[in-house]
């Protein structure tokens, strides 16, 4: 496919639309479902671009078999507790509340497309909205038939939205800022992965909802299995890292999410512990969380635990200490479990109960029935592994990182710093954003993501309204665009006659080998498996200076056709997404996710000088980054069993 490239230029298409959505996942089709509403009679023109398919693009592509994030009988406030408790105590609470207030709506238009949710017996022909009561699998989750999940919401995307308002296999890779405004956002190009053509797009608004980062660290998988993650491999934080070169200020990149997943098939583990009441053991049958829990007071990690309801961070970190101190591994009584649960069950039922333990990873983790198979592994029969894996960027699940954005005005007590122009736009004007782009309110998941892009998209049309008249112009030139996306083609042309191995040049690197020095840096110096997520200023400072030398080599990657050129600019975007992850970690001097990192020159919680956020500033022309305290405001008051440590309010900064 490279000779394609000999014969000149791309074919440049320039598109001018109001409003562009950057994206294909549950954010993007929940604005796509949305926005064609409020759109009607305007005269306003949307369309979607996504670099991959809209029926599997987003992390919900191999489906689900719980959806996350659903009210029901329970009170938003609530909501707000139990995700400011997880996150240790710090989150943006009018989001959250926000998303609380508007996802069973979400929810039930899913039920109403078709997306079977499993009811409780005698409800089973009822839908949620006509009274069905459905199976939880723990006080927010409800579970699904969901293989399908993603194809039946795209659907209902595609038909409101319109398949000529919708652009697949193209990658967006950078935005561009007004010619006349530097604070506004005015249009985005990038490349088709089938065509030799640059796409650029002028518009008022867009909504940049390209998902979290993954494989910006060394993955636990080797040899055959090289690459295989948890999250969706797609990922590869262009949220994060062309919001952050547009001039948008980020917040908690220092989060990050290290699930426990079963080991090697990296299988979720929430409905084994929570529908099937499997219980997890070191390798002596003891439980380990209420063994070491004492364990959690020294560095006041205990003012954020509760008993069984401690974070998710928090069980991490007494499941490391287990395995840290030589009583691995841990694992999963799955055995146990499906015994208790077949006492009272005739032979029918439990056949049924096996099929549903078994479909929850049909549902969206295939590859865990395979490492089963392959290992000759009956879980009635024999326990499993626990690992926590290597860590992930996010948003969207139990984890807050992304963009500072501006959120509801209606909720009291909201601060200025909250809330300054439309509701989920970022510091840059006409720039929103939803899903894993949205900062500090982690846990919406799936639903969540959907019901955030639909806000985005009431809002979006709004400011598109508000600047009717308004002119987008890109401050920089096509020729400009065109020279800086197809570099890697250039560097592979120019120079792919120099050596007889076409992988081994002096002039350029490969995109493999570019993400493989990537991992291995933040895997050895920002916390990654190799250290037991353990990292120090020392070692933030060498991590600095070899993503510094990473930086430069970033302008030498190559590109011998357009999936390369695909590789080249995903792993660019993913080194962006680690440089803010370091430069947070560095300076946030506390271990404030014990379980997903430790400083372990800063150990302890410190509520009195960090329990705020910590937001920061890219500037691309100079590659500095900017860095502050901003404070965190409670709205939502403490539940009656919700430890005070929860409860503090911000400390002043």
């Amino acid at each position: 496919m490279a000779d394609e490239f000999v014969f000149g230029s791309p074919e440049v298409v320039e598109e001018e639309v109001d409003i562009l959505l950057i994206g294909g996942g549950m954010a993007a089709c929940g604005a796509a479902f949305e926005i064609m509403r409020w759109i009607e009679g305007t005269g306003l023109k949307i369309k979607l671009v996504d670099k991959a398919a809209l029926d599997r693009s987003g992390a919900v592509a191999q489906g689900l078999s719980a959806i996350n994030t659903y009210m029901g009988e329970n009170d938003p406030a609530d909501y707000v507790r139990y995700v400011r408790g997880d996150l240790m105590g710090i989150t943006r609470e009018d989001l959250v509340y926000d998303v609380g207030r508007h996802v069973d709506d979400s929810v039930h238009h899913f039920e109403e497309w078709g997306l079977p949710v499993w009811k409780q017996p005698g409800d089973e022909g009822k839908k949620l909205t006509g009274g069905g009561k459905p199976v939880r699998s723990g006080r927010w989750q409800i579970m699904i038939n969901g293989e399908s999940y993603k194809w039946i919401v795209a659907e209902a995307a595609k038909k409101a939205l319109g398949m000529e308002n919708i652009e697949e296999r193209i990658f967006i890779v950078r935005l561009v800022t007004d010619k006349n405004d530097p604070s506004r956002v005015a249009g985005a190009a990038g490349f088709s992965v089938r065509e030799h053509k640059l796409h650029i797009y002028k518009f008022k608004a867009c909504l940049l909802v390209a998902g979290g980062a993954v494989n910006v660290f060394r993955p636990r998988s080797v040899g055959e299995g090289t690459g295989r993650a948890w999250y969706p491999v797609w990922n590869a934080g262009s949220t994060y890292a062309m919001a952050a070169e547009c001039g948008a200020e980020l917040t908690l990149m220092e989060n990050r999410f290290v699930p426990a997943r079963f080991k090697d098939g990296y299988g979720p583990v929430g409905a084994w512990f929570l529908l099937f009441k499997a219980q997890a053991m070191n390798a002596y049958g003891e439980d380990y969380q209420t063994k070491n829990y004492a364990d959690l007071t020294p560095n006041g990690y205990n003012a954020y635990a509760n008993g069984p309801k401690m974070g998710t961070c928090l069980r991490n970190h007494l499941m490391m200490k287990e395995m840290r101190e030589g009583r691995g591994p841990i694992l999963m009584d799955t055995p146990t479990a499906m015994a208790k649960l077949a006492e009272t069950m005739t032979p029918k039922e439990i056949k049924h109960l096996e099929a549903e333990a078994w479909e929850d990873f049909l549902d969206m983790t295939i590859g865990q029935c395979g490492v089963w198979a392959g290992e000759n592994i009956e879980p009635d029969k024999e326990m499993s592994e626990l690992m926590p894996t290597e860590p992930y960027l996010l948003g969207s699940h139990a984890g807050c990182a992304g963009i500072w954005v501006s959120g509801p005005k209606d909720i009291p007590g909201t601060p200025d710093h909250y809330h300054w122009g439309y509701n989920r736009m970022t510091t840059v004007k006409g720039l929103f954003t939803a899903g894993d782009g949205v900062g500090a309110s982690g846990h919406k998941f799936s639903s969540g993501s959907h019901a955030e892009g639909r806000i985005a998209a009431k809002a979006m049309v709004k400011f598109a309204l508000d600047n009717k008249d308004w002119k987008p112009e890109l401050s920089r030139t096509v020729d400009d665009l065109v020279e800086e996306i197809y570099r890697p083609v250039k560097n592979f042309l120019e120079h792919k006659d120099y050596t007889t191995a076409i992988d081994v040049n002096p002039h350029y690197i490969t995109p493999k080998m570019f993400q493989f020095r990537l991992q291995k840096l933040m895997d050895e110096y920002v916390a990654g498996i190799s250290t037991w997520y353990q990292t120090n200023g020392k070692m933030l400072e060498i991590a600095e200076r070899k993503l510094e030398m990473l930086r430069e080599d970033s302008l030498k990657m190559r590109a011998k056709d357009l999936h390369e050129l695909l590789r080249a600019w995903e792993n660019y975007h993913r080194l962006l997404a680690a440089f803010a992850h370091m430069k947070h970690i560095q300076f946030r001097e506390e271990t404030r996710y014990p379980g997903y990192y430790y400083r372990m020159d800063y150990q302890a919680i410190d509520d009195d000088n960090w329990k705020c956020f910590v937001n920061s500033i890219y500037n691309r022309d100079t590659g500095e980054w900017s860095l502050k305290k901003v404070q965190y405001v409670q709205l939502i008051k403490p539940g009656a069993d919700e430890p005070e440590g929860i409860a503090r309010p911000g400390s002043p900064v």
